[in-house]
């Protein structure tokens, strides 16, 4: 016969934050035990990708992990990911380069 384990804190519904395994103890009794949420991976914010290097924790969690598991070691690394960095540098470089021939163009219209 199937044994029924009970809820062990006062939220009697199925919800997300409320889920629950059962686990047999040392004693033989079936015990609920509460699952914490599972983390979702730190994202992109240019593209929505994972971020690869950044530590996929809950949001109170990252207040006490060392800084080393929420970033990486380059421009924007907790931010964005490689590929948008390298866009932007690529994107700011080309910008720079056409303000430059702007002006050769009109100083030469000048002359």
């Amino acid at each position: 016969m199937a044994q029924r384990v009970t809820f062990r804190r006062r939220n009697p519904y199925n919800t997300k934050s409320n889920q629950i395994k059962v686990v047999k103890t040392p004693g033989g009794v079936l015990r609920a035990q509460h699952l914490k949420k599972a983390a979702t991976r730190p994202k992109c914010g240019d593209c929505g990708i994972a971020l690869p290097g950044v530590a996929a924790l809950r949001p109170k969690e990252y207040a006490s992990v060392s800084k080393t598991k929420k970033h990486v070691s380059r421009a924007y690394g907790g931010s964005r990911c490689a590929n948008c960095v390298k866009e932007r540098i690529v994107r700011a470089f080309l910008i720079e380069e056409q303000k430059i021939v702007k002006k050769l163009v009109k100083d030469a219209a000048k002359k």
